[in-house]
Parts: C-alpha cells; sequence; structure tokens
C-alpha cells in the first residue's frame, strides 16, 4: 500500500513557484539521497507526498480527459533514469549533448513542444539518480558536433543542454537538480558549458551558486500578447528581471524567442519585445548575451495531442501559409512557408542587430 504524507510548508522562493499538487515517490527513488531530498523539498512546498510500494506509476486519473489532464499537470513522479536515459544524445543546434534532469513540464503551452513526443499523461517525471547522471558526463568532452568542434562556437566548449524535455527552473522549488548541477559544473575543471532555458523566474536560489560562469541560462520568451499561450509560467517582464539578476551574478545568459508567431502584427509586436529586452538589461557591462531564434512549427500528433489538451485555443495550425518538411527520421513537420520564413528572419537579423548589437544570433530554424 503507498504511504501518503502531508504537511503544509514555508518554502516561498521568489518569484513564479509551481507546486505538485501530490508527489510519487518509488521504491528505487527513495533509495537515493537525492530521491529522498526532493520528496522534502515537495513537503516544504505543501504537497502530497505517496510513497509507492514499488516502481510502477499508480496515476489513478479521472476518466474525464479534461480533469486527466489537470491532475497529470499537477503530478510529480520521482522515478530513477534508466541507463538508456543516461546514454547522452546530440541536440542540435543548441547544444551537443543532451543532459536530462526531467522530463514533462509544469506549463500549460498551447504550442507544447513535447506534446506527441512524450508517452502518457502529461506529468513531471525526475531523476533521483542524479549523482549517476552526473557521473556519466565526463565521456563526452569534446565528442559533440555542434560546439565542441565548431569554430564559430568552440569558446562555449562541450555544451550541455538540461531543458529539453522540461523547463528544468520551473521545477526547480519541487526539485532542486537544476542548482546540484550548476554547482557541480561550477566544480568541474573541464571546458565545458551547462545551458538551460526557462520561462519562470524564480531564480533567487540560482544566484550566490559557484557557478564560475559554466552556466548560461536563457530566458524563453515572446511578445505579452502571445504569451496568452503560455499559462502558469511567469509573465515575460519578470522573465527579462531574472535574466537580468542572473547576468548580474556573473551568469552567461541569453534569449530563446520561441515559437516565432507570424500571426497579424508580429512585427510591431516582436519589435516592442527586442526593445523591451534592451530596456531591460540596460547598463549591464558588456552582458555575455546570446540569442535562438525558433519558428513555430508542429507535427500532426503534437497537433492531435495539443487540440485535446486545449480545444478552442485562438492559436493557429492550420494549412495556410505552411509547408511539410521531412525530418532526417522522415517523420513529418509544418513549418512557415518560404517567403513567411524569409520575411521573419530578415527582420529579426535586422532588428536585432540595431536593437541589441551586443547579442550574438547563434541560429534559425
Amino acid at each position: 500500500m503507498a504511504t501518503r504524507i502531508e504537511t503544509v510548508g514555508d518554502a516561498e522562493p521568489a518569484g513564479k513557484v509551481w507546486r505538485p499538487k501530490r508527489v510519487l515517490i518509488t521504491r528505487s527513488a527513495r533509495e537515493f539521497a537525492h530521491g529522498r531530498a526532493i520528496a522534502a523539498r515537495a513537503l516544504a512546498l505543501g504537497s502530497v507526498v505517496v510513497e509507492l510500494p514499488g516502481d510502477r506509476l499508480a496515476l489513478d486519473l479521472p476518466d474525464d480527459a479534461r480533469r486527466a489532464y489537470a491532475e497529470a499537470k499537477a503530478t510529480l513522479a520521482v522515478v530513477v533514469a534508466p541507463p538508456s536515459k543516461r546514454k547522452l544524445q546530440p541536440i542540435a543546434p543548441s547544444a551537443d549533448w543532451r543532459v536530462d534532469l526531467a522530463e514533462g513540464c509544469p506549463a500549460h503551452c498551447g504550442y507544447c513542444y513535447l506534446a506527441g513526443s512524450l508517452k502518457g499523461p502529461p506529468i513531471v517525471r525526475a531523476y533521483a539518480n542524479l549523482d549517476e547522471i552526473m557521473g556519466g558526463l565526463p565521456e563526452y568532452l569534446g565528442r559533440g558536433q555542434v560546439t565542441s568542434r565548431s569554430v564559430r562556437r568552440m569558446d562555449e566548449g562541450t555544451t550541455f543542454e538540461a531543458s529539453c524535455y522540461t523547463d528544468p527552473l520551473g521545477i526547480e522549488p519541487a526539485t532542486g537538480s537544476l542548482s546540484a548541477l550548476i554547482s557541480a559544473f561550477g566544480a568541474w575543471e573541464a571546458d565545458a558549458q551547462l545551458r538551460f532555458t526557462t520561462k519562470y523566474d524564480a531564480v533567487g536560489p540560482l544566484l550566490d551558486l559557484e557557478h564560475r560562469g559554466r552556466t548560461r541560462m536563457r530566458a524563453s520568451v515572446n511578445p505579452a500578447g502571445y504569451a496568452r499561450f503560455e499559462g502558469g509560467t511567469s509573465a515575460v517582464a519578470a522573465r527579462l528581471v531574472a535574466l537580468r539578476r542572473m547576468a548580474e551574478a556573473g551568469y552567461k545568459i541569453g534569449l530563446t524567442i520561441a515559437p516565432i508567431i507570424a500571426a497579424d502584427g508580429w512585427e510591431r509586436a516582436y519589435g516592442q519585445l527586442i526593445e523591451d529586452v534592451a530596456d531591460a538589461l540596460a547598463g549591464l557591462p558588456d552582458p555575455d548575451l546570446t540569442i535562438e531564434l525558433i519558428t513555430h512549427r508542429y507535427t500532426p500528433g503534437s497537433k492531435a495531442v495539443l487540440e485535446t489538451w486545449y480545444p478552442g485555443s485562438a492559436l493557429d495550425m492550420g494549412p495556410d501559409g505552411r509547408a511539410e518538411k521531412r525530418t532526417k527520421f522522415g517523420s513529418v513537420k509544418f513549418v512557415y512557408d518560404a517567403g513567411t520564413m524569409r520575411a521573419l528572419r530578415g527582420f529579426f537579423e535586422t532588428t536585432i542587430a540595431r536593437v541589441l548589437p551586443q547579442a550574438r544570433i547563434l541560429y534559425w530554424t
């Protein structure tokens, strides 16, 4: 029988905080100190912690699809990452390697990149065996294809992306995994860099870590009018304040402008966003600022999932202005047509050069 533990905690990190309604911790996860620490953090946030008798996740979700979605999004499962999950995969064009602290995200984004790619209900699965994950990273040094061997980006060293399958800052109040990884990179005498992007602003616990400049935090941003598709996240203005605080604490910083949405008035909306970024960072002494530009795209599978999660969404996923693109694996995704892509890219490259001349655009996709 599962053991349920309930308490009301007083932990209140500054900024937007996700408090999972319930936390399921498997038997194997409880064997790891980090797994037990996550349970303790969740209790302090006021979550119900359920100690499972084995390693099978008993989700017990309602039959109603909308209620099942809501309860899944409020659930954190603490599990053990198997060896197959600890074998790193390349993650071009962002970084050399993908390192996962968790799978699943607490946000409610109408364009969610994870929809259709992660199986099962959209719970967050955080990994308890963090020491094992970090212990496997050295063997990947110098072996990547994006920054390890790139003339243009080789100053970044071997790069490890921590936000492919989750928002690590979004779940940080409950997990502590991001702080642990930042500290580990700070202590690692290697030509390596940790990268993460986030739609949250609760950076307080990260500011005093001994990161030694080996972590780049990027704020994922969109104009306020388009951020309405990003439920449960911090306001864009708050994300920019957090970005500035991280720069003041010596972190490398960046922007992930994504997904770029070519809706009516996009030039005005994104022009204002870039001006807002410049205002938020004004006065910083030569910030190390990078920008990644990612246009909106979707697969047939993700579109089908998103339409069940967010019925009636105003986000345009129709065929007009779209082109079909096949990946190297043969799957299909829909991107903006060539004319729209040219207009978008030209606008961003010109506007960023004018308003944020100190920034480096890493890639466009």
